[in-house]
């Protein structure tokens, strides 16, 4: 069910930004948005990873610096099926984790020295499981696709402000230009909210299979609750440094608390995760 809803969205999302493109600039317009978004997306593919890496100064650990961590990665991914993914930590107190890569080959874990100095080994197991989890099911990819196309639909509806500010309204068909520019606002205002919202839609809907997954791949759905559970608590006293273009990558919404940053979050409530969780339990 979730991958159908997540196919739904993204072909939703897809249209929403032919056709702000279309609004823009006509079919022209809905060709080359289309065009650019694909060549986002080829971009986003091959070097989003080596980019969000480096913007929070991960660093590679082999197994010798951290035998622990790489034992339990080991351990999982051969319960999942998976290749040996590098393994990175962050340099930061704070406590969170995420995954990137283009495809399970391809793959990378990261977790903070918060997270690994602060977490039981359960609890921690059940952080490496979820992240796991969106490996396996190539969810790195889907939230690459789904936050490039947004902004793409972000990027033409402020086109379609400036073009309905510096349009001009002058001529005897002003009244057709003056129509057109409120249709332009409404268009710059409403497509980003509507982007967003299917955003959050997508990505929640993948925390929560890989939750379940992690869950299942662990053999132990309390050590993950338990785990979200301390996340939530230090996340308003550590804050985490975090760029909220990727805070879908992580665990739990790294700008957790600042000022309006939850009201689109790309996370569902760590409560409603946590209840399920213990469910399964």
């Amino acid at each position: 069910m979730n991958y159908f809803k997540t196919t739904i969205l993204l072909i939703a999302l897809t249209l929403l930004l032919v056709w702000v493109g279309g609004m823009v600039g006509g079919r022209q317009g809905a060709t080359v948005a289309f065009a650019v978004a694909m060549g986002m997306n080829f971009f986003s593919y091959w070097f989003s990873d080596k980019i969000v890496l480096k913007m929070y100064g991960a660093r590679i650990v082999s197994e010798q610096e951290s035998p622990d961590y790489y034992a339990m990665v080991k351990e999982l991914t051969g319960r999942a099926g998976l290749p040996m993914p590098k393994i990175y930590v962050i340099p930061t107190n704070a406590m969170n984790a995420f995954a990137t890569g283009r495809n399970p080959g391809h793959a990378a874990v990261a977790v903070t020295e918060g997270m690994l100095n602060s977490l039981k080994r359960e609890e921690l197991k059940g952080v490496l499981g979820h992240e796991l989890s969106h490996i396996r099911n190539r969810d790195i990819l889907i939230s690459t696709i789904v936050a490039t196309i947004a902004g793409a639909v972000m990027l033409l509806a402020d086109m379609a402000r400036w073009a309905a500010l510096f349009g001009g309204y002058g001529g005897r068909d002003s009244e057709e230009n003056r129509g057109s520019g409120i249709a332009m606002l409404l268009l710059a205002v409403l497509a980003p909210i509507a982007a967003l919202i299917i955003q959050m839609a997508i990505s929640r809907s993948r925390e929560y299979a890989a939750d379940r997954g992690g869950a299942l791949l662990t053999g132990n759905p309390l050590g993950l609750a338990s785990a979200l559970e301390k996340l939530q608590q230090t996340s308003v006293v550590r804050p985490m440094d975090a760029n909220s273009a990727t805070s879908h990558l992580f665990i739990v919404n790294p700008l957790s608390g600042r000022s309006f940053a939850t009201i689109f979050s790309t996370h569902p409530p760590i409560e409603e995760r946590i209840k399920r969780l213990r469910a399964m339990a």
